[in-house]
């Protein structure tokens, strides 16, 4: 019982001293584990990883990636000024690398250290293509969704350890299926839509930073509708997979459109 009422004090305290209010979704998040320590370890990882792949340098490819990018990191930075917060990316240390792979995938670090691999190119085809993955991929990290999905993943620790006492003098069997069940739960129940929602929000940001960088917030439906015919449809169902499936995630970005239009427009960004 002492184990019990512990565990939930830890969870009460945790749950009501780390959250911080993020300036692009409006909502207090998970913040478990300070920027201050995620931010290091994620700029020496990323200088491991560069160190471990073939960077691509001094090509026109590489060249835009790097341009495009600074246009949304600006693109940001006008958003941030413009509502009040200024200085928010002071911690932020900006780098874009084109990265020598099949694989067709971007991603962006916490503190603005971005990948692009080079198998994405023929889907992003345009700038405009380019500024939809670079801006859903920046979008994370101005959310700050890893630092959201490690407090998310120690809760679930947490939780699991609170089964774990709860079922204590029960039997092995009973034990086992106990925590099956919590770790089917909590994924598919939890951790899943958590991620899909990082997703969706990343969508919603990235089409508005897009949009005030210059770049029409149309072609992000068409380079997500290429993304869908190159995929094959080849995916897990939405409610087991990381991300929202092609449809909804389309369906989501054309209704986002205007809105993100209106925004741009705000920064005297026009589209015809």
């Amino acid at each position: 019982m002492k184990n019990k009422i512990l565990l939930s004090a830890v969870l009460f305290i945790a749950l009501s001293i780390s959250c911080a209010k993020n300036p692009f979704t409006g909502k207090n998040t998970l913040a478990l584990v300070p920027n201050s320590e995620i931010l290091p370890s994620a700029f020496a990882q990323y200088g491991t990883f560069l160190k471990e792949n073939k960077v691509i340098s001094g090509t026109s490819d590489a060249t835009k990636v790097v341009n495009v990018g600074t246009k949304i990191k600006n693109a940001a930075e006008k958003w941030l000024n413009a509502n009040g917060y200024q200085g928010y990316l002071k911690d932020y240390q900006w780098e874009y690398k084109l990265v020598e792979s099949k694989e067709v995938n971007a991603w962006c670090m916490p503190g603005g250290k971005i990948v692009v691999y080079s198998g994405i190119l023929p889907i992003t085809k345009d700038e405009a293509g380019l500024a939809t993955v670079l801006g859903h991929e920046v979008s994370h990290a101005l959310c700050n969704h890893g630092q959201q999905r490690m407090s998310a993943g120690m809760l679930q620790q947490l939780g699991a350890a609170g089964v774990g006492v709860a079922v204590g003098g029960k039997s092995a069997e009973v034990q086992q299926i106990a925590m099956t069940a919590y770790g089917a739960t909590t994924e598919i129940g939890g951790m899943l839509p958590f991620s899909r929602s990082h997703e969706s929000e990343a969508d919603k940001i990235g089409l508005t930073l897009m949009a005030i960088a210059g770049y029409n917030p149309e072609q992000a439906v068409v380079f997500w509708s290429r993304m869908a015919s190159a995929s094959g449809g080849n995916k897990p169902p939405e409610f087991m997979s990381t991300h929202p499936s092609d449809e909804t995630r389309i369906a989501a970005l054309k209704k986002l459109v205007p809105e993100a239009k209106a925004e741009a427009a705000k920064f005297g960004v026009t589209f015809k």
